[in-house]
C-alpha cells in the first residue's frame, strides 16, 4: 500500500480520539445518546482543528446501529464503509470547488429520495462559505424544512462569510485552537506507538509552528521524521520549521540591546543564508520577548521551549533587558512584521529592523540626556535654583493661608498646563458637515443596528481596530461618522485605506446602496457637532421668530409677559435640530440659557444642548 500521511493514517474514528475539543464531543455524545439529533450542524474554527474530521464521526455515529455511549462502533459493515468512503448515503462536498446554484440545487433534488443502506443520509459541505449567494438561497429553504431522513454538516474557518439566515437555521459548535500541551501529547502517543525517539523540545517547537492546529502540527513531524531518519530532534525542527535557536535569538537580543549593530547585522545574514524564514525570525523574536514578560512574573507562565531550553541564560537575559525596552521592541516588531507581508525583499527590512532595535535605546534616552551632557549646572546655580524654589514655596503657603490667589509672578510659572494630545490625521470637516446636513435619527439608528454585523464580516486584524471604543455617531442615507474613544486607533484607522475600503464594500451589502464612511475621534467630536450646530441655525422661520433685526416688538414684550415665559417652554429650533440629527443622545440644559430675542442669547441657549456619546 502507498505511504500515507500521518495526519490521514492518524485521523480520529472516535469522539475520544477528537482531542482538544472535549466540549463539541461531549454535546455531540449527548445528543446521540438522549436521540436528540439535529437536522443541521454547522462546525467552525481555525484549520486543522477536526471539523471535518468531527463531522465524519458524527455520520457514522448516527447509522451505526452497534453505537456504545454515542460512540461509533467501527466494526460494523456500515462504520466500515463510511470510513472507506465508498457508503453512498454519506456525500462529502468541497464548497470552493461546487458552490455554484446548479450544484446546490442538484442536492436539494436528490435529498428528497430516502438513503439506500444507512438510516440517515449525511450531506457534509466542507467550506461552506465559499457558496454563492444564489446557492445559499438555494440552500435555505431545504434547511429550514429538510426530509426527516436528512442530516446537514456545514464546516467553514470564516464563519463570518455564513450569511445570518443559514447560521439561524443549524446547530452551531465553535472550535477553538488546540492547546500547544495537548498537540505535544498526542504527538508524543503517536510517536510511541511507531517505536521512534524524540527530543521533548523538538515537539514544543513543532507545537508552536503549528499555531493551533493538530493537522498541520503531524504534517511538520511527517517532514521532521523523513529529514531525520526516523528520529526527531530539536536541531532537524529547527531545519524543517525554518525556526531559530533559543542560543541564536539570546545572541541577537543581547547584541541590539548593547548598540552592537555589526554584530546584530552578521547573526541575520548568516541565519537567512543558513535558509531561515524571514517571518519566522519575526515570529520567534516575539514568542521570545513575550516569554520574558512572563517569565519575570512567574517562571511557570513562559509557555515556548526558548525559556525551558536554557533557564540559566533565559533567567539572565531578564536581569539586561528591562520591561520597558522589551516593549519598544515589540512595538517595532509588530510594524516590520505588517511591512513583511506585502515586501520581495525581506532581508532589507531585518536589516533596517536589526538597526532600529540596535539605536533604540539612543532614540529614546539620546534627546532627555543631551541638556545634561553638554553644560552640566554649576553648584552655585543650584543653590539660587533651590532658593527660587523656596520663596515660591513660601508664597504659595501664604496665598493658601490668606485664602486669596497667588499673584501673578514666579510663584505663578510652577503652574504648568497639562499636555494634551492631538491627533496627527487631519478631519475632513467639509465632509462630516455634509453628513449632517443630510442626517436624520432613523438613518442613525439603522447604522447602529447593523454595526455588530458589519464587525462580523471584517477578518480578525480589522475586527480588532474597529471592535473597541467605536461607534457610529451619525449617519445620513449615503455616509456614516464613527467615533473613536482612542486616539491612537483613529490615528491607524483612518491612515489604512484598505480597512476603510472594506467597511465600505460591506455597509454597501448590508445596508442596500453605497456609503461612505468617515473617521472622528471622540475628544474632537462634541466640538464639531456644536460648530455645526451654531452655523446651521436652521428652523428659525419656521418657529415664527422674527429675525434679530424685526425683533422690536419681542424685546417691547409686557412684564406679565415676560413672566409667563418660563412656564411656556418655548422650543429652541436648534434644540430640534440637535435631537433630529442624534435622537436620545440629547440632553437640553435649561439652566444655563434664558428667554431673550437676541442673536447672541440664541447662541448661549446652544452652549446648554448636550449630547451623550
Amino acid at each position: 500500500m502507498a505511504y500515507q500521511a500521518l495526519y490521514r493514517v492518524w485521523r480520529p474514528q472516535r469522539f475520544a480520539d477528537l482531542v482538544g475539543q472535549e466540549t463539541v464531543t461531549q454535546t455531540l455524545k449527548n445528543a446521540l445518546i438522549t436521540d436528540q439529533i439535529s437536522h443541521a450542524y454547522l462546525f467552525t474554527g481555525p484549520r486543522g482543528t477536526g471539523k471535518t474530521s468531527a463531522a465524519k464521526i458524527l455520520a457514522k455515529a448516527v447509522n451505526c446501529r452497534y453505537r456504545e455511549d454515542g460512540e461509533p462502533c467501527n466494526k460494523c459493515e456500515t462504520c466500515q464503509a463510511i470510513t472507506a468512503g465508498r457508503l453512498g448515503d454519506v456525500i462529502e462536498i468541497d464548497a470552493a470547488s461546487n458552490n455554484g446554484v446548479d450544484e446546490i440545487r442538484d442536492i436539494r433534488d436528490k435529498a428528497k429520495y430516502a438513503p439506500t443502506v444507512a438510516d440517515y443520509k449525511v450531506y457534509i459541505i466542507d467550506e461552506v462559505h465559499m457558496l454563492s449567494t444564489g446557492a445559499f438561497n438555494a440552500l435555505l429553504k431545504t434547511l429550514e424544512e429538510p426530509p426527516a431522513h436528512v442530516i446537514f454538516i456545514l464546516a467553514t474557518t470564516e464563519v463570518q462569510k455564513v450569511p445570518a439566515t443559514i447560521i439561524s437555521r443549524t446547530q452551531r459548535f465553535d472550535f477553538k485552537r488546540i492547546a500547544t500541551e495537548t498537540i505535544v501529547a498526542r504527538m508524543q502517543y503517536i510517536l510511541k506507538d511507531m517505536q521512534i525517539t524524540f527530543d521533548d523540545a523538538a515537539l514544543e517547537l513543532i507545537a508552536n509552528a503549528a499555531a493551533g492546529g493538530m493537522r498541520d502540527a503531524l504534517s511538520i513531524l511527517d517532514q521532521v521524521l523523513s529529514f531525520g531518519a526516523d528520529h526527531v530532534t530539536l536541531a532537524n525542527a529547527l531545519t524543517v520549521t525554518g525556526s531559530l535557536s533559543g542560543d541564536t535569538l539570546t545572541k541577537y537580543l543581547r547584541a541590539v540591546n548593547a548598540g552592537e549593530t555589526g554584530n546584530g547585522l552578521t547573526i541575520v545574514q548568516t541565519e537567512l543564508a543558513a535558509g531561515k524564514d524571514p517571518n519566522q525570525f519575526i515570529t520567534n523574536l516575539l514568542i521570545f520577548l513575550r516569554d520574558l514578560l512572563l517569565y519575570r512574573q512567574d517562571p511557570h507562565l513562559a509557555r515556548s521551549f526558548y525559556a525551558t531550553q536554557d533557564p540559566a541564560a533565559f533567567a539572565e537575559l531578564i536581569k539586561q533587558i528591562d520591561d520597558t525596552r522589551v516593549y519598544q521592541m515589540i512595538d517595532v516588531l509588530t510594524d516590520v512584521q505588517e511591512q513583511l507581508r506585502q515586501t520581495t525583499h525581506p532581508d532589507v527590512y531585518l536589516d533596517v529592523l536589526t538597526v532600529k532595535l540596535a539605536t533604540l535605546s539612543q532614540t529614546v534616552a539620546g534627546p532627555a540626556a543631551a541638556p545634561a551632557a553638554q553644560s552640566a549646572p554649576a553648584p552655585e546655580a543650584l543653590t539660587e535654583t533651590i532658593k527660587s524654589l523656596e520663596q515660591q514655596v513660601a508664597a504659595l503657603q501664604q496665598a493658601a493661608k490668606g485664602g486669596a490667589a497667588p499673584a501673578a509672578g514666579p510663584a505663578a510659572a510652577v503652574k504648568r498646563k497639562a499636555p494634551q494630545r492631538h491627533t496627527k490625521v487631519h478631519v475632513n470637516l467639509e465632509e462630516i458637515n455634509t453628513v449632517l446636513g443630510q442626517a436624520t435619527r432613523q438613518n442613525l439608528a439603522n447604522l447602529q443596528s447593523i454595526w455588530g454585523d458589519l464587525l462580523n464580516m471584517l477578518d480578525v486584524g480589522q475586527r480588532a481596530m474597529l471592535h473597541v471604543g467605536t461607534k457610529p455617531v451619525a449617519a445620513s442615507p449615503e455616509a456614516v461618522v464613527v467615533s473613536f474613544d482612542y486616539p491612537m486607533m483613529f490615528e491607524r484607522v483612518a491612515k489604512d485605506q484598505v480597512l476603510r475600503e472594506q467597511v465600505e464594500a460591506d455597509l454597501n451589502k448590508l445596508a442596500g446602496n453605497p456609503m461612505h464612511v468617515y473617521f472622528v475621534p471622540k475628544e474632537q467630536w462634541p466640538q464639531i457637532r456644536k460648530n455645526y450646530l451654531l452655523a446651521h441655525p436652521v428652523g428659525k422661520q419656521k418657529s415664527g421668530r422674527p429675525a434679530p433685526g424685526d425683533a422690536p416688538t419681542s424685546a417691547a414684550a409686557s412684564p406679565a409677559t415676560a413672566s409667563a415665559a418660563p412656564a411656556a417652554a418655548p422650543v429652541n429650533p436648534l434644540v430640534d435640530k440637535a435631537k433630529a440629527l442624534f435622537g436620545s443622545f440629547v440632553e437640553v440644559d435649561n439652566g444655563s440659557s434664558k428667554q431673550t430675542a437676541s442673536s447672541d442669547n440664541n447662541q448661549k441657549q446652544t452652549d446648554g444642548v448636550k449630547t451623550n456619546g
